[in-house]
């Protein structure tokens, strides 16, 4: 075994295989990893003693999933797995954590960050209600609890999660009366061919949509406007379609998230140059078809520094393993390396049409009301973002932050950032790109005080 620190931080799909094919070539990582099991979010593992089966939980990935799961009990003391652990600052060569015996300093030679992603989040009317969750937050109140996140439950989206989740709810026996994708169904006709370079991919996109439609869940597309009503929780759901009709449901819990976003915190302390993916409309850190990110040593690796799924997380976990060996100067596998990279390359052009399929729902921001909260943490209104930039030229991220503080909150920007810069964008008359970016502070997410000693 190396002597050299290697650090993966996270253990969903992309940080296990990393893992996995660091002990392969003779090296012994260290696996943080914030949540008490491993499997990240997309594999998150119900607690001990739950009832539902893999099956039921994770429907055709279940054997990925299971497969995930075991990683770690097969490599056994080959890593040193510290699970509950948060790593809430990169400074220099040095990671600030907090587990459960307190805060550690815990210097690297070589940091793998593969941090995962988040549910994309817009404000609407009513989006802040109690009872309205994200995507990413009823599935994990379904897998971890085993509870719907209401009795009457609408779903909204823009992105492939939505056809999983409603297929998730509605196995489990939840009573979902409304299904609404705010993309518009020509889109997924459009780029049907392209998505055909994963076959496999796609048909379970198909069997989802089949399965829901099955269960008398028919998801209606093109989606111009919603609004949650109610006043102290959810009372129903209001959109107005494609064509200008207007509807309403009755509901007491509502899932929405509109696409995911790469989890860049640690990627942004560490140092590492970002760039604007025009597409997806969100800042993510550069780093090359290796893994290597801007700067030596860090390495980046599935969903944290793009979106990709899970399948592709699994893929570049193992080759930014390889490059972390070749760059170690340990042998590798080159037959190897080139089938990842081919497979990658595949998974790319799949991906860039699902993107397309499911495009940035800017409709659904035109007119965000005055009133509308956008920084909940803060209570930052659309009106004060607005009136900031019009008034005391905060022409770009940073500079509105410091005289509105949107971003300063428990989220450090997390869920509210991209929202406040297409605001600010809007307000300015400017290409979303040209507002910047919220720059990372730490800590990531809340400590205790007592995490600072």
């Amino acid at each position: 075994m190396t002597d050299r620190t290697v650090v993966v931080i996270g253990a969903g799909p992309a940080g296990l295989r990393a893992a996995e094919a660091l002990v392969r070539g003779g090296v012994r990582p260290i696996l943080i990893d914030e949540a008490e099991r491993p499997g990240g979010q997309i594999y998150r593992q119900p607690p001990p003693g739950a009832r539902r089966s893999p099956s039921a939980l994770y429907g055709l990935e279940a054997k990925k999933a299971i497969a995930v799961h075991a990683i770690l009990t097969r490599l056994g003391d080959a890593t040193d797995y510290r699970p509950r652990t948060l790593v809430w600052n990169v400074s220099g060569q040095r990671l600030d954590t907090l587990g459960p015996t307190g805060p550690d300093a815990l210097a690297f030679d070589r940091l793998v960050i593969a941090s995962g992603a988040m549910d994309r989040v817009l404000p609407f009317p009513g989006w802040t209600l109690p009872g309205v969750f994200t995507l990413g937050a009823a599935q994990i109140a379904l897998k971890a609890q085993g509870v719907s996140i209401g009795r009457r439950v609408a779903l909204v989206g823009a992105g492939p999660l939505l056809p999983l989740v409603i297929h998730q709810y509605a196995k489990a026996g939840a009573e979902i009366v409304a299904a609404l994708d705010v993309t518009p169904f020509s889109a997924k006709l459009k780029n049907a061919p392209a998505m055909l370079a994963e076959v496999s991919t796609l048909a379970k996109g198909f069997w989802y949509t089949l399965r829901n439609a099955l269960a008398g869940v028919a998801i209606r597309s093109d989606i111009r406007a919603i609004s949650i009503e109610g006043e102290g929780r959810v009372r129903g759901l209001w959109w107005r379609d494609a064509v200008g009709a207007e509807h309403r449901v009755a509901c007491d819990a509502v899932g929405a998230s509109f696409g995911l976003k790469s989890e860049t915190q640690l990627a942004d302390l560490a140092g590492c140059a970002f760039t604007f993916d025009a597409v997806t409309r969100q800042w993510v850190p550069q780093r090359d078809a290796a893994g290597r990110s801007s700067v030596e040593g860090v390495y980046l690796s599935g969903d944290g520094a793009g979106i990709g799924g899970a399948d592709v997380a699994e893929l570049q976990g193992e080759r930014v393993a390889l490059t972390v060996l070749e760059d170690l100067g340990k042998r590798i596998d080159t037959t190897r390396i080139a089938e990842l990279d081919r497979r990658l390359a595949r998974q790319a052009r799949f991906r860039g049409a699902l993107e397309r399929a499911y495009p940035y729902p800017a409709h659904l921001l035109d007119d965000v009301a005055d009133s509308e909260i956008v920084c909940r943490c803060e209570g930052i209104t659309a009106g004060t973002l607005r009136a900031a930039a019009g008034e005391r030229d905060a022409h770009e991220m940073n500079r509105l932050k410091a005289f509105t503080r949107v971003g300063m909150g428990r989220c450090q920007g997390r869920v509210c950032g991209l929202a406040a810069a297409e605001v600010l964008s809007r307000t300015l008359g400017k290409d979303v790109a040209a507002v910047g970016r919220l720059r990372g502070n730490p800590p990531v997410k809340p400590i205790p005080v007592g995490g600072l000693s």
